[in-house]
C-alpha cells in the first residue's frame, strides 16, 4: 500500500485526487489531509478516507473540527507549520502538492526534503524556487512528478528520450474565455466573465491565469526547471479543444505528442502510479469524433503578461518571485472589482519595471523579495485609486 498525503486536499486537484485514490482503494490509502478553512468538506473527508493527521488554517477552525470528530483516531493540527507537519509525516509514500500560490512553497519544500515522491501540482512553487527544490530533491532522493496537464504531457514525451536531443517543448494553452474577444473590449470584462472558463473547472485563481495566459507564462518557468530546458526550448500554441496537451519536437524533426480528454484525473493518476499505468474508468479519446485539432500562435497584444513571463524566464534570479507576487496581487484586486481585467497586466508590468534584481537562492530571500513585491504592489493599487 502507497500511503499518501494531500496539501490542498479541499481544491480541485484534490478532490480531484481524492476521487483518483478512491477507485484505486487495495493500493493506495490517504494518510494525511491539509486544507485552507474548508472545515465541511474536510470533514467528509476525513469520515471517507480516515487520514491519521488533517491540518487546517486556524487553530479555531481546527479545535472546531477537533470537537466534531471526537473519537476518530485523526490528529488535527493548523496554521503552517501544520501544513508542514502533514507534509513531513513519517509515514509519507507521496505527498500530492495542491496548494495554490506562494503558500505552498514552504510545505512543498518540506515534502521534498523527506525524500518522498512529490506530485507537484503548484507551479509557483518552481517558479520562484526552482533551482532551490532541484538542489534539494538531489540531496534528500525525493521525485518530483508534475501533475499538470501540459507537464505531465512533456514528462511522458520525454520518458524514453535523451535530454541533449530535445529540440523545443511547447506547452498548449486553450486560449481562456477572451481567445476571440475584440481588444478594445477586454477592459471591460468582468470576474464573472474571466472565471468561465471553456474547458476546465478550476481554482478561481488560476482560472483568472488562465484568461491571462500568465499561467501559461509560469508553467514556462516551471518547465525550465523541471526538465532542465533553456528559454530558446520552450514555446506556447494556443490550442482551444485542450486534447493536445504538450508536444516535444526532437533534433531530428520528430514530433512527439500527449492527448487525453480534458480530465485532470488523466495527470493525477499517472503522478502517483508512475512507471506503471492503471487501468482508468474515464471516457477513451475518441479522435474520429472530434472535427479538428487547432493551434495558433501566442498574440501577445492579447496576453502582454506572456512576454513579461519571458523577460522572467531568461532573466532569472529574482525576476520571476516578483512576477509572481505582483500577479497574485492584481489578479486578487481585480477579483475584488479593485482593478480591471487589462489592468492586471499593467499592474503586473509597472512592478516589474521598478524591480531591481538580485539573487534568490536561498528560501529567506525568496521569501524577502516576494513581501517586498506585495508590498510594492498594494501601494501601487491604492495609488491608482
Amino acid at each position: 500500500m502507497k500511503k499518501i498525503s494531500i496539501l490542498g486536499s479541499t481544491g480541485s486537484i484534490g478532490a480531484n485526487t481524492l476521487e483518483v485514490i478512491s477507485r484505486m482503494a487495495a493500493e493506495y490509502v490517504v494518510i494525511g489531509l491539509a486544507a485552507g478553512s474548508n472545515i465541511k468538506l474536510l470533514r467528509e473527508q476525513v469520515r471517507r478516507f480516515n487520514p491519521k493527521i488533517v491540518s487546517l488554517k486556524t487553530k479555531t477552525e481546527a479545535d472546531r473540527l477537533r470537537s466534531e470528530l471526537s473519537g476518530l483516531p485523526v490528529r488535527v493540527v493548523h496554521g503552517p507549520e501544520g501544513t508542514e507537519e502533514v507534509a513531513r509525516f513519517e509515514e509519507n509514500d507521496i505527498v500530492v502538492a495542491a496548494i495554490t500560490g506562494i503558500d505552498g512553497l514552504r510545505p512543498t519544500l518540506a515534502a521534498v526534503e523527506s525524500g518522498v515522491r512529490v506530485a507537484l501540482a503548484n507551479k509557483e512553487s518552481m517558479v520562484v524556487a526552482g533551482a532551490i527544490l532541484r538542489s534539494r530533491a538531489a540531496s534528500s532522493g525525493a521525485e518530483i512528478i508534475p501533475v499538470d496537464s501540459e507537464h505531465s504531457g512533456i514528462f511522458q514525451c520525454l520518458a524514453k528520450e535523451k535530454s541533449e536531443d530535445v529540440r523545443r517543448a511547447i506547452l498548449t494553452a486553450s486560449g481562456g474565455p477572451f481567445f476571440k474577444t475584440p481588444l478594445a473590449e477586454l477592459g471591460r470584462k468582468t470576474p464573472e466573465e474571466a472565471l468561465a472558463h471553456p474547458r476546465w473547472k478550476m481554482g478561481r485563481k488560476v482560472t483568472i491565469d488562465s484568461a491571462t495566459l500568465l499561467n501559461k507564462g509560469l508553467e514556462l518557468i516551471e518547465a525550465r526547471w523541471l526538465f532542465g530546458l533553456g528559454p530558446s526550448q520552450l514555446d506556447i500554441l494556443i490550442h482551444p479543444q485542450s486534447i493536445v496537451h504538450s508536444l516535444v519536437e526532437m533534433k531530428d524533426g520528430s514530433t512527439l505528442a500527449q492527448l487525453s480528454v480534458t480530465d485532470m484525473r488523466v495527470p493525477i493518476q499517472y503522478a502517483l502510479t508512475y512507471p506503471e499505468r492503471r487501468t482508468s474508468d474515464l471516457s477513451s479519446l475518441q479522435l474520429g469524433r472530434i472535427r479538428s485539432l487547432e493551434f495558433f500562435e501566442v498574440e501577445e497584444e492579447r496576453y502582454p503578461l506572456i512576454g513579461l513571463a519571458r523577460k522572467a524566464l531568461e532573466t532569472e534570479k529574482s525576476l520571476p518571485v516578483a512576477l509572481n507576487a505582483a500577479n497574485e496581487v492584481a489578479v486578487e484586486a481585480f477579483l475584488k472589482r479593485r482593478i480591471g481585467f487589462t489592468d492586471i497586466a499593467a499592474v503586473v508590468g509597472e512592478i516589474l519595471g521598478k524591480h531591481r534584481t538580485s539573487e534568490a537562492d536561498t528560501l529567506d530571500a525568496v521569501l524577502s523579495v516576494d513581501r517586498d513585491t506585495r508590498a510594492q504592489t498594494e501601494k501601487l493599487l491604492e495609488q491608482r485609486h
